[in-house]
């Protein structure tokens, strides 16, 4: 029967710069996925499996070491069922990095659910957010409406990476059910039709 089994979920780790606040937030995250129950994390940290930090020009050879990280992380991304992108903002956008990894990317992204987390200082990451959406827009994934944003995230946290906040606790189950609808929902529909972009 469509949509009985573990829904696959790549958490996608934006930051690669020295003394990066993300992996307390991605440590968080997983301890919230691992209470879902439906949903199974797999951590795609640019850091551990490096794509190149520059693209070359259309046209041009690609670096050095392009198709061994591609081939790292490639098949991670096409055998999720869903994703949730862990972000910074910089500069009132997302890191570099991280639109690199999805450029490299087309097909692994489509019909696809992709949940934010995000944090940074005021705005805690809300305007990276807003950018993704545009553009995972379009490489046909589906952008979920929840999202969880740590505004002025250095003080979210306890020396333990633990969050003590009944409204984030909210914000993060509602997410996490979204995604996992829509997750269920469009697996189920490609099983009876494959998506076609």
């Amino acid at each position: 029967m469509p949509g009985t089994t573990a829904l696959r979920v790549a958490v996608l780790v934006g930051s690669t710069r020295e003394g990066r606040f993300a992996p307390v937030v991605t440590r968080w995250l997983t301890g919230r996925l691992a209470q879902h129950g439906d949903l199974s994390a797999d951590v795609v940290d640019l850091t551990e499996t490096p794509l190149p930090t520059v693209l070359p020009a259309f046209g041009e050879a690609p670096p050095p070491g392009t198709t061994e990280a591609l081939a790292a992380v490639s098949p991670r991304l096409a055998a999720a069922d869903a994703f949730v992108f862990v972000t910074p903002e910089y500069n009132h956008s997302f890191p570099a990095a991280l639109k690199n990894a999805i450029d490299w990317h087309n097909r692994e992204w489509h019909g696809k659910p992709i949940a934010f987390v995000s944090y940074g200082g005021l705005s805690g990451g809300l305007r990276a957010v807003e950018q993704l959406r545009l553009v995972m827009a379009e490489l046909n994934a589906v952008t979920i409406r929840n999202t969880v944003s740590f505004h002025h995230a250095y003080a979210a946290f306890d020396t333990d990476g633990r969050v003590d906040d009944p409204a984030v606790d909210a914000a993060a189950k509602a997410m996490l059910d979204q995604l996992a609808w829509w997750a269920h929902a469009l697996r189920d529909a490609k099983s009876v039709r494959p998506y076609a972009a």
